[in-house]
């Protein structure tokens, strides 16, 4: 008598549930994970067409030049007093808006501190204008 061969089983991976299962975990990684928001300076922008008049007494510029240095209402300021001369101006005047107006070359990280010691100063208007010419 002949001995039959027996088939070997080879065990086998069911491969029919794994695009579900890889679905499932992709859903759940969306769900879960968090996704970081751009942080930068917040502004708020005002609408399309509204412009509205502002006396000069109103407005303060402040101008900065390519090597740093900082003027308030065309009198030089060291960068350590920003806060605490647009604190004063302020109280002298509630309606004041802060102009800023950067030269072309200012180095970005001047205009941000500038721009941040202006804000602690008080100055909740604030614009930032371009240099005419």
């Amino acid at each position: 008598m002949f001995a039959e061969k027996r088939e070997k089983n080879t065990g086998e991976i069911p491969t029919s549930s794994m695009a579900d299962i890889a679905f499932l975990l992709l859903i759940f990684f969306l769900v879960t994970t968090t996704i970081n928001t751009d942080k930068g300076i917040p502004l708020h922008l005002p609408k399309w067409g509204d412009q509205l008049d502002v006396p000069k007494e109103n407005i303060l510029n402040v101008l900065i030049n390519p090597a740093g240095e900082v003027m308030i209402a065309d009198s030089p300021t060291p960068i350590s007093l920003i806060s605490e001369n647009i604190r004063k101006r302020i109280e002298a005047n509630d309606l004041l808006i802060i102009s800023i107006k950067p030269s072309n070359e200012t180095d970005y990280h001047v205009f941000i501190t500038v721009l941040d010691l202006i804000r602690i100063g008080g100055a909740k208007k604030i614009s930032i204008a371009e240099l005419d010419g």
